[in-house]
């Protein structure tokens, strides 16, 4: 019985309630289908729709680890029930979309990924003519800014939440390791043997949602990939120096106390962008 309890509360991250009554309660409707990618891969995609006609699109895109259907929900729950339609994709090797668990060998094809699927929600005559905007969070923020480098007038605005423009020190492996798995990746590029810490004890600070957030079924937990770490290694370092060439209207928001990725280049990113539109908060905790 209480084996029965605990996979009735599994089933989603608010609990037991199934998810069609659970999206009625909040005043949203919601969809979830398989998108296939002009490179052939499969992707697992969510809608979440408001109930009245939308003010705007918001097009998302979740962080390493994670995936689209558990307590990430909650920021497109809210934004659909302010009026906004928002679509999200579980990106290469996370949640139900095809590829290797937590393998990502070039993030520049998941760009191309979520670049396709998003042309063609904005293409669909539903949501013609609205307003469209990014949302990202941790490695989804990175990807986020370069979907915009990718198509600078794509997308009417960003909001990056803790963006992984680059990798915080505190988790970042140590000289001599860096060229060691470097070299190493040439050969096992899937071996998950990075040694680093449990980037959800560090990256959740409160206890009740670090709880539900353990609770997801298909959370990644186990350690970085070879392949996965040179290449976000490559990328936070290319954005690093790319930051003076973001023109895209943004907020950014970060927790001061953020030890996965640097808030410090949430501010230098705030500073250095082109954009006049553009909006910083730092939470201090």
């Amino acid at each position: 019985m209480e084996e029965d309890q605990q996979q009735q509360q599994n089933l989603n991250c608010w609990g037991s309630i199934p998810e069609e009554e659970y999206y009625n309660q909040q005043g949203i409707k919601s969809t979830k289908s398989n998108y296939n990618s002009p490179r052939g891969l499969s992707f697992y995609t969510r809608s979440w729709i408001p109930t009245t006609p939308p003010r705007g699109i918001i097009c998302m895109v979740h962080g390493y680890g994670d995936d689209i259907s558990w307590t990430f929900q909650g920021t497109p729950i809210f934004l659909a029930q302010m009026g906004f339609a928002c679509f999200a994709l579980d990106i290469q090797g996370h949640g139900r979309s095809q590829g290797l668990r937590a393998y990502v060998p070039d993030v520049d094809l998941v760009v191309e990924d979520c670049l396709s699927f998003f042309n063609s929600i904005k293409q669909d005559p539903n949501f013609e003519n609205l307003p469209c905007f990014l949302y990202g969070e941790s490695m989804g923020g990175a990807i986020c800014l370069l979907i915009h480098f990718a198509q600078p007038i794509g997308f009417d605005g960003a909001i990056l939440v803790a963006p992984m423009c680059q990798i915080s020190d505190n988790v970042k492996p140590k000289w001599p390791i860096p060229q060691i798995l470097t070299f190493l990746a040439r050969f096992f590029p899937t071996l998950p043997i990075v040694p680093t810490r449990d980037l959800l004890d560090k990256s959740v600070r409160v206890e009740e949602k670090k709880i539900v957030a353990n609770r997801n079924p298909m959370r990644y937990r186990g350690k970085p990939r070879l392949g996965t770490v040179i290449e976000l290694l490559r990328i936070t370092d290319y954005l690093s120096k790319k930051l003076c060439d973001v023109n895209i209207p943004f907020i950014v928001l970060h927790g001061s106390a953020d030890v996965v990725t640097d808030p410090n280049v949430s501010r230098a990113l705030y500073e250095q962008a082109m954009s006049e539109d553009k909006t910083i908060k730092i939470y201090e905790v």
